[in-house]
């Protein structure tokens, strides 16, 4: 707010006074409200008369700032298979496991040496990335074990930074 102040050349005071003491009593704190404020701006701000240019710029700013910024989900595993499918049931199950990708969440893996791959995607909610690069780890899982081969997770689905990568 003290931006959307700063750049329409109006007192922060007066915003707070206008809207922003109501916006922490009905949604407990300002940020919960400008979350909110990114999807339904009629519903959190409607009710206040903003002039037309203070609301664009304040809308303006809370969806540059609080947009959420994607995550990158990694998980190291081994897989290996001696049987006679070799590397065709590895092949198979790793196909397997990318199957679950979708537009929102793509699952790619990649070889890093024989035996050991690297599931990675990119996700806006953490805990649904990891959830599903579980999934594709199970997934991987069955069917190697039903074609005679083996999985060993070396590390788990994590969060990563760019610099871990």
């Amino acid at each position: 707010m003290r931006h959307v102040s700063e750049t329409n050349k109006v007192r922060l005071e007066d915003l707070y006074t206008q809207f922003g003491w109501d916006l922490y009593k009905r949604f407990g704190h300002a940020y919960e409200a400008f979350k909110l404020a990114i999807k339904e701006p009629e519903v959190v701000l409607g009710q206040y008369n903003i002039e037309a240019e203070l609301q664009r710029s304040l809308l303006t700013n809370v969806n540059r700032r609080l947009t959420p910024q994607p995550i990158k989900i990694r998980c190291d595993l081994e897989v290996t298979c001696f049987a006679y499918e070799g590397i065709d049931a590895i092949k198979a199950a790793l196909l397997a496991g990318e199957a679950l990708s979708d537009e929102e969440m793509q699952i790619k893996i990649k070889l890093v040496a024989p035996p050991l791959y690297v599931m990675m995607a990119t996700s806006l909610d953490k805990a649904k990335g990891i959830q599903r690069l579980n999934d594709a780890c199970a997934r991987i899982e069955t069917v190697i074990q039903a074609k005679g081969g083996d999985i060993n997770i070396k590390t788990a689905a994590r969060a990563v930074s760019e610099r871990d990568d």
